[in-house]
């Protein structure tokens, strides 16, 4: 485990984990041009987009697919349920961005996060827009993965109501989260401010399913019996798809003996 030091003022500092700012490795599966294709359109005609499901659908795993491939710089933060205190949210998302803009917070944002209360929530996305838009021109997709682990903390909708619409044009926010957003962010998908994706699009496809396993050199009849049996999540068809591939495998081929000539 690796530490940093992020400092929000003299007499303020804090030891984050450098791990939980870094873009995942994780081996990449199979490539779902269905739902990477709602997460580009997401891209280019919202503000955010959260991907929701329970544990095992996929969420991280599209993600990181997309992150792959989009032309943009990308800021990864790794949620824990001790960042539901708002100063240590702010000094763990600040710094992720910061990967990337070193600079980002340090004139508005952090200055006022020394102070903040309740009541200057509006005033801290305003401050965090403002730094995105003085900051560099080029495209931001900013990453923040397990929003649910803090999404009882009573700073954060307010927050993220705020800041969404407010959120620069290159600049676009992808929340993967167990439960779906609170009633004041989901009717932001009617302006157009927010995408989202849930669990019912992250079930795999007949065709997806029969791909994955193609993939693991298994036939279309193993995908369909082990589509039906996990509803098409992602994660419980992998395992599947190993544990059939290994069962495979570890069954000795017997040599028929040659026929005798007579």
């Amino acid at each position: 485990m690796f530490l940093i030091e992020s400092s929000i003022g003299p007499a303020v500092n804090m030891e984050l984990i450098a791990e939980k700012m870094a873009i995942p490795n994780l081996a990449s599966q199979l490539s779902r041009a269905r739902l990477l294709a709602l997460l580009e359109q997401s891209l280019t005609s919202c503000t955010a987009t959260i991907i929701s499901g329970r544990a095992g659908t996929g969420k991280t795993a599209l993600a990181l697919d997309f992150v792959r491939r989009c032309d943009r710089a990308v800021t990864w933060y790794k949620v824990d349920a001790p960042e539901a205190e708002l100063k240590s949210f702010f000094h763990y998302l600040v710094a992720s961005i910061r990967k990337e803009r070193p600079n980002f917070g340090a004139q508005t944002l952090m200055p006022l996060l020394r102070t903040a209360n309740g009541d200057q929530i509006s005033l801290l996305a305003e401050a965090f827009v403002y730094e995105l838009v003085e900051g560099e021109n080029k495209p931001l997709l900013i990453v923040i993965e397990d929003l649910h682990l803090v999404c009882d903390s009573e700073w954060l909708v307010p927050f993220f109501r705020h800041l969404l619409p407010l959120l620069p044009f290159n600049v676009h926010m992808l929340i993967t989260s167990r439960t779906l957003p609170p009633a004041p962010l989901w009717r932001m998908r009617s302006k157009q401010t927010l995408s989202v994706i849930p669990e019912e699009q992250l079930a795999f496809t007949k065709q997806e399913a029969v791909e994955l396993f193609e993939s693991y050199a298994l036939s279309s009849e193993h995908a369909t019996i082990a589509l039906d049996h996990t509803n098409g999540r992602a994660a419980p068809l992998a395992r599947l798809a190993t544990t059939l591939t290994n069962r495979e495998k570890s069954v000795p081929s017997i040599a028929l003996p040659a026929s005798s000539a007579v």
